[in-house]
């Protein structure tokens, strides 16, 4: 596909990059276009540039093993989620330890941080109790920020670890009735709240192989089917094509609806957030790195 190779190339171009063409770099964007360029690694400069992710983010690490948003901007430190699963895909890609330490301190402190917990009260129908992950420090945990740390845990082989097993039950107590779910509430002064994709998506991609005989799960994944289309936001089409593809359920017009995405790209305000966010979807299969592991030691053999 020509608008494949063209977008891979514009990103490799973008690297680190930011949430607005020319801004300044920050993590999440970085380290999303370098694990797009690990799933993309057969074009020219894939794996050169997702290496050069990597190392940036590495020298972004406080001491204490967090990573920022931005070089200036060293708290919160969720992105430092995303870090633990480019590192981890990196080294599964080229068969090295170089990031070894960092994904080490990572984890150490991502396991010590804890969203607020409290008791089980009348205004909100999800388990307060749980803990999971929180978008700052000391606030309550939410879908989004949980999920992605489920998914850096799973990628280190951390995925029966007490704090990832409470998290999945949490990603799971806050699926909605009817399926999707929204930033982490359910049932607010006894009204249910609407689902939204992108947090559906994300939710779907933490849970996937997970032994979970709940409903709400196989609801959920319907629900992104209905709702996709070529005309939404980048951000929510691809998070639901990834969460889909993570359930090994891939729409029969998402290429068409990812070239349009593609397209929207061309403008010279496009992102690099965007542009990888679009290559992640286009990926040939699932590009999140808990899997990365046995796939690409089944290719070295």
């Amino acid at each position: 596909m020509e608008w494949n190779r063209d977008l891979i190339e514009r990103l490799a171009d973008n690297v680190p990059g930011g949430y607005a063409a020319g801004g300044e770099p920050t993590t999440e964007p970085t380290a999303l276009a370098g694990l797009a360029l690990v799933a993309h690694r057969r074009r020219a400069r894939a794996m050169e540039v997702a290496q050069l992710a990597a190392e940036w983010l590495a020298n972004q690490q406080a001491e204490c093993g967090s990573v920022g948003i931005s070089p200036d901007r060293p708290t919160p430190c969720w992105p430092t989620s995303l870090a633990i699963v480019l590192w981890h895909a990196v080294q599964s890609a080229t068969g090295s330890e170089q990031f070894a330490a960092s994904i080490a301190r990572a984890v150490q402190w991502a396991l010590a941080e804890r969203g607020r917990t409290q008791k089980q009260g009348a205004l909100a129908r999800h388990d307060t109790t749980l803990t999971g992950w929180s978008w700052a420090a000391n606030t309550h945990s939410w879908i989004e920020p949980t999920a992605m740390f489920v998914l850096a845990l799973k990628a280190v082989g951390e995925g029966g670890h007490p704090r990832t097993r409470e998290a999945t039950q949490l990603i799971a107590d806050r699926l909605l009735p009817g399926g999707g779910c929204n930033y982490g509430n359910t049932i607010v002064l006894g009204q249910t709240l609407l689902p939204h994709v992108q947090p559906t998506g994300l939710a779907m991609m933490a849970l996937a192989g997970e032994d979970i005989d709940d409903p709400r799960i196989e609801l959920s994944l319907t629900y992104l089917q209905r709702e996709l289309r070529r005309d939404m936001t980048t951000a929510s089409l691809c998070y639901g094509l990834v969460g889909l593809a993570a359930h090994n359920r891939r729409p029969v017009d998402r290429l068409a609806w990812l070239e349009r995405a593609h397209r929207r790209t061309l403008d010279p305000k496009a992102s690099c957030y965007k542009l990888a966010l679009v290559a992640l979807a286009a990926a040939d299969s699932y590009p999140f790195a808990h899997q990365f592991g046995s796939a690409l030691a089944h290719e070295r053999n």
